[in-house]
């Protein structure tokens, strides 16, 4: 288990190895995050940081090009010193991730960044590059012996996409697991490493008031959205092959399901809060194909106004297909089928192109048994509803009902608010940061373990068959700078329910 003093100390003496060097997450993400635990003075003093990628540049020209992306995207100065500083321990591997000479110069470079930095024969091996290279990377270090712990332990970080489905997923779960042990493995979700899903357990386990009402009896449902304003930003190739489900739901958000549907786990330990993840997984029907047709709804966004400026719809967006069935939004009502939440529907749903951006967690309990306000022409009370903010605010609020000051009885909805903004300015970072420090630690409690994957995919998986053998008839089904199709608000108007949109 990583104690509170164990994370507030600088990771392990390692060589952070990244393949994709080059690439727009290395520049955006993974470069600043690092600059940034340098600020916090989270990151070892023996670090090697070693790019690989195919591009031609020497040790000083990858440099130059690391100190640029954290001047322009860190959050401020590193401690003691500048980009310049920062990148002192940055070297650069050229190479083809199909070849062998690729990690015979990488094993070179390793033993180089051992004697010179301290690294103690630690490495991590992140793959910021598409999916499709992630075999030959881990088979390519496997046969240079780089995956061997006896001289130092050896972590490989994997970026979603795990998969494209479940067999896929059962596939790639086989080649990592065919030369890796399960625990050298960090399959890495950025949304887990943002502060209010960390805060989620603390919220639900550390304050009494809540647990005693955190079930079927108080819950009347939940609801999770993960909007988003913006389309597909250029990305029109790899969204067609994705869609909002590969792409969002079956990671991001079944993984915020898990952390309000969990038992309080034995310990902080990270095998027992994944345990517990799984669990809610596991109790999660999978639809049979009937009911996709009832409780899932995809859409995809037409032309609109987003923000006061007019966009165009996703079937125009550059390499889109003009009769494209790809999915854009998606909303699913799923059932936790255990002790807990038996009757509770979860809801889900995500989109590109919609109101505004917003990732909120909502748990709406039950109404009043007893209308008591009738008299002062209360007809129906509105439930109390607690909501979760995790972007672009971090908040919780709850609403409830109080008496206006005055003659009389009469009813408003208020609210009790917590924000972020409380404990002062929040230092810009890029959601990496603490999952990297966590990698470095040996901490694996934020990211995917291989049954975990695969469940959520058995969740997923009945939904996309059904979807790919019935084209959809009405696409696009919303227009841009809406909240989605009108059979999402229909989903749930069944039920006698309807959507909280924030803002």
């Amino acid at each position: 288990m990583t104690t509170r003093a164990a994370r507030l100390r600088p990771g392990d003496p390692c060589a952070f190895v990244v393949f994709g060097a080059m690439g727009d997450l290395t520049k955006r993400k993974l470069l600043p995050a690092l600059y940034n635990l340098q600020a916090n003075g989270l990151l070892p003093r023996e670090l090697a940081f070693l790019g690989v990628a195919r591009r031609a540049l020497d040790d000083a020209a990858f440099r130059d090009y690391a100190a640029a992306a954290a001047r322009e995207l860190g959050a401020r100065p590193a401690a003691g010193g500048s980009a310049a500083d920062f990148t002192a321990c940055v070297h650069y591997v050229k190479g083809d991730f199909e070849e062998a000479g690729t990690y015979e110069a990488l094993s070179a470079a390793l033993a180089h960044a051992a004697k010179e930095h301290g690294t103690s024969g630690n490495a991590v091996f992140y793959l910021a590059t598409p999916p499709g290279e992630f075999s030959a990377i881990v088979r390519g270090l496997a046969g240079a012996g780089l995956t061997r712990q006896d001289a130092g332990w050896r972590r490989v970080v994997v970026e979603k996409p795990f998969g494209h489905d479940l067999d896929s997923a059962r596939a790639l779960n086989r080649e990592l697991s065919g030369v890796l042990d399960e625990s050298q493995i960090y399959r890495i979700d950025h949304y887990l490493g943002k502060e209010t899903v960390q805060n989620l357990m603390v919220f639900r386990f550390a304050n009494g008031m809540f647990e005693p009402i955190w079930n079927r009896r108080y819950v009347d449902h939940v609801q999770l959205t993960v909007a988003e304003e913006l389309g597909v930003e250029g990305r029109g190739a790899y969204y067609e092959e994705a869609g909002v489900v590969r792409d969002i739901v079956q990671n991001h958000m079944l993984q915020l399901l898990t952390l309000v549907a969990m038992e309080p786990p034995s310990t902080l330990a990270p095998e027992a809060v994944r345990n517990e993840k799984v669990k809610v997984l596991d109790a999660i029907r999978a639809m049979e194909p009937e009911q996709v047709l009832r409780d899932a709804v995809r859409g995809q966004y037409g032309a609109g106004e987003v923000a006061g400026k007019r966009v165009a719809a996703y079937r125009d967006e550059p390499g889109v297909s003009t009769t494209s069935q790809t999915e854009t939004f998606a909303a699913l009502k799923l059932v936790v089928d255990n002790w807990r939440w038996a009757g509770v529907p979860f809801y889900l749903r995500s989109g590109k192109r919609l109101a505004r951006r917003d990732t909120q967690i909502s748990i709406q309990f039950r109404r009043p048994p007893l209308l008591l306000f009738e008299e002062a022409g209360v007809e129906q009370i509105e439930p109390n509803r607690l909501d979760i903010l995790v972007q672009p605010e971090e908040a919780i609020s709850i609403s409830m009902k109080a008496k206006r000051p005055g003659p009389g009885i009469v009813l408003e909805q208020v609210k009790l608010d917590f924000s972020y903004a409380r404990f002062g300015p929040l230092p810009p970072a890029t959601g990496y940061e603490r999952l990297l420090h966590d990698v470095m630690m040996g901490d694996t409690e934020l990211f995917h373990r291989a049954d975990l994957v695969l469940a959520s995919w058995r969740i997923v998986t009945p939904v996309l068959d059904v979807w790919s053998s019935l084209p959809a008839r009405d696409f696009p089904s919303y227009e841009s700078g809406t909240w989605g199709p009108a059979a999402s608000f229909e989903l749930l108007a069944r039920d006698g329910r309807r959507w909280v949109n924030p803002g």
